[in-house]
C-alpha cells in the first residue's frame, strides 16, 4: 500500500472481498435476541409495601402529619372566645415575654418552654411569643419543633389558646400565646 499515491484511492470492494475470504454466512435461525422488547416489571414487595405505608399513617398523630413548614398553628380552648382569637390572630395583645427555641434540641426545646410558661404565669403575663422556627434545615424531617411545641401548648392547662403569628413577629415560624390568668 506504500506504493499508491494520494490521488489514486485503492480498490475498497478488491479489499473487502480479501478480508472476507473464508466467511460463511450466518444460520438465520439463530437471532440475536430482541433488545428492544423491555421486561414486564414485577411488582414483588407491592403489597407489603402498600400495607405498610397504610399501618404509619393510621398510627401517627394527625396534627403531626399536618403541620408543615408553611401550615399556620391554631388552637383554643372552648372558653375563648372567636373575638378574643381574631385579637391574638392580629397581634392585638401586648406581647409581655419572648422565647426563641431556636438551635435546641428536643429535650432541651420542652424543658425550655416548660419553665417560660410556669414564670410567666407567676410573673402574671398573659401573652407571650414563642419562636419555634419553621423547620427549614430540618431537611426532608420537616419542622421538629414546630410540631413539639404545637403538642405540648395543647396539653399544658396554663394555655389558653394559642395562634401563628403576623408576618412581622415570624409568621409560621412563631405562635402567639393567651395564657390563663391565676
Amino acid at each position: 500500500m506504500a506504493d499508491q499515491d494520494d490521488n489514486n484511492p485503492p480498490d475498497d470492494s478488491g479489499l473487502f472481498r480479501r478480508l472476507m475470504d473464508g466467511a460463511r454466512p450466518i444460520n438465520h435461525d439463530q437471532r440475536a435476541p430482541d433488545y428492544k422488547r423491555k421486561p414486564v416489571p414485577k411488582a414483588r414487595f407491592r403489597r407489603n409495601d402498600e400495607q405498610s405505608v397504610l399501618t404509619a399513617s393510621l398510627e401517627g398523630d394527625i396534627d403531626e402529619i399536618e403541620t408543615g413548614a408553611g401550615e399556620a398553628l391554631r388552637f383554643n380552648r372552648p372558653s375563648v372566645g372567636k373575638r378574643t382569637m381574631r385579637k391574638l390572630a392580629r397581634g392585638n395583645y401586648s406581647v409581655q415575654g419572648e422565647i426563641d427555641l431556636h438551635g435546641m434540641t428536643v429535650p432541651e426545646a420542652k424543658e425550655a418552654l416548660r419553665v417560660f410558661i410556669k414564670d410567666s404565669g407567676i410573673r402574671g403575663h398573659t401573652c407571650v411569643r414563642i419562636v419555634h422556627g419553621k423547620g427549614l434545615g430540618s431537611g426532608h424531617r420537616g419542622p421538629v419543633l414546630k410540631i413539639k411545641v404545637n403538642n405540648w401548648l395543647r396539653r399544658w392547662d396554663e394555655v389558653l389558646a394559642f395562634v401563628s403569628t403576623r408576618q412581622v413577629h415570624g409568621g409560621t415560624g412563631a405562635v402567639y400565646v393567651l395564657l390563663r390568668k391565676d
